[in-house]
């Protein structure tokens, strides 16, 4: 349990958004995918997920974790099936969000999400790094948490983004609790818990995320974990179960998704920041991650705050 509380105290947790939405026709989304963490509360009708259907009840909550693809039916398993570029682009078509606090789970086919980041040392994502699935979680003290969050992000009031951080953090604390007492992921937890606390393996995490415009090669990388040059990529692959170059392209991407968000950079400057001197190679490796152009991702803020 000590291992836990490290990682715990170790996370960096961020909130991205929240929202209370009605379904105003059924969709299919048979590639969704997210950055962020997804925690969706059913309230009524239908939400399934992954080519078995399983179904999302009511008063139960989907987790789909950031970076994970899977295929997301709203209100009906046989409706219209759209890419997630398409979802992206035209959801306030398929969704009416809800700004009375009143009405909150009372419409039908309506749910709250929260969307929000956790990262070891800043640095990595924690439940991304777990490769697990999306997966239903029944708690009554996360779906409470999830309902605080919405209805916070829906008011003006005083101190409102510090409560939504505290809340947030809560949310998250009570995720890892709620897989730990249900023992799921026990090998994939037991394998985080291992490699989270090597000191080179730290240092490397965060050398990557302070240099991620700069030289990220396997030979710079053996510097800084102070191990040879052809050991490196075997070391952190080893301990993370992933090659550090497509670490690193990860990384890349990530911060690529958050300066288009928050800055009115142009596509060339933002890959240059992220590392990629070709601007037509970024925008290709952009595409083949996310499964949308990177000038799209940008525009979809807008429709994304339906």
């Amino acid at each position: 349990m000590e291992d836990y509380n490290k990682i715990i105290e170790s996370l960096k947790v961020r909130y991205i958004k929240a929202k209370n939405l009605v379904l105003q026709q059924p969709l299919t989304v048979r590639n969704y995918y997210d950055v962020g963490n997804n925690l969706i509360l059913v309230h009524n009708g239908i939400i399934a997920f992954g080519d078995d259907k399983q179904v999302a009840e009511e008063g139960q909550i989907l987790f789909i974790p950031g970076g994970r693809s899977t295929k997301l039916y709203y209100g009906d398993t046989e409706s219209r099936v759209i890419s997630n570029d398409d979802y992206i682009t035209t959801k306030d078509k398929f969704f009416k969000s809800n700004t009375d606090l009143d009405a909150i789970g009372e419409a039908d086919d309506s749910h709250s999400f929260v969307s929000f980041e956790a990262k070891v040392f800043d640095s990595v994502n924690f439940f991304t790094s777990l490769e697990v699935p999306a997966f239903v979680i029944t708690s009554n003290k996360l779906a409470t948490l999830v309902i605080k969050i919405v209805e916070e992000s829906m008011q003006d009031l005083p101190g409102k983004e510090r409560i939504i951080s505290l809340y947030t953090e809560q949310l998250v604390v009570e995720l890892i609790r709620y897989i730990l007492k249900n023992k799921m992921f026990v090998e994939q937890l037991a394998t985080n818990s291992t490699y989270f606390k090597d000191p080179r393996l730290i240092d490397l995490f965060n050398y990557i995320k302070e240099n991620l415009g700069g030289d990220l090669s396997n030979k710079v990388l053996s510097n800084v974990a102070n191990v040879s040059e052809d050991y490196v990529g075997q070391y952190f692959k080893m301990l993370t179960g992933i090659n550090p170059q497509d670490y690193i392209e990860y990384q890349r991407m990530e911060r690529a998704v958050f300066l288009l968000r928050t800055t009115k950079k142009s596509i060339r400057e933002i890959g240059k920041d992220v590392g990629y001197k070709d601007t037509a190679y970024f925008c290709r490796r952009f595409k083949m991650m996310f499964g949308i152009p990177a000038g799209k991702m940008r525009r979809r803020e807008s429709s994304m705050n339906v």
